[in-house]
């Protein structure tokens, strides 16, 4: 069983920072893609970041490129999204998601089978 909870969220005025953190309860964690997903009030919820079981590779959604970046500490079970320059469109509900059977990241929720409750982000103008 795989359990993921995400920390961090918050209200950050524009071109503030928040750190987001995803603890997960794996067995082996560095089997598994992690990725960030978000959703706003009325949308469908959409790719933000991914990184592969070793980190040594990420990959990033263009609304946030430059911006944000997402890591893992495989010795924590952790994956991270340190966001920078934030924006009242980055406002959302920010999930993180696992999936160990992935060869490579992808963008599709439908492609990752363990997901975080989530944690809002609020940015003001």
């Amino acid at each position: 069983q795989v359990q993921l909870v995400e920390s961090g969220g918050g209200l950050v005025q524009a071109g503030g920072s928040l750190r987001l953190s995803c603890a997960a309860s794996v067995r082996i964690f560095s089997h598994y893609i992690m990725a960030w997903f978000r959703q706003a009030p009325g949308k469908e919820r959409e790719f933000v970041a991914g990184i592969i079981r070793s980190g040594g590779t990420t990959y990033y959604a263009d609304s946030v490129k430059g911006r944000f970046s997402i890591s893992r500490d495989n010795a924590k079970d952790t994956v991270y999204l340190q966001m920078n320059s934030l924006k009242p469109d980055d406002t959302a509900v920010y999930y993180c998601a696992a999936d160990s059977d992935l060869r490579g990241i992808v963008e599709r929720t439908t492609g990752y089978a363990y997901w975080g409750q989530g944690t809002q982000v609020t940015v003001s103008s």
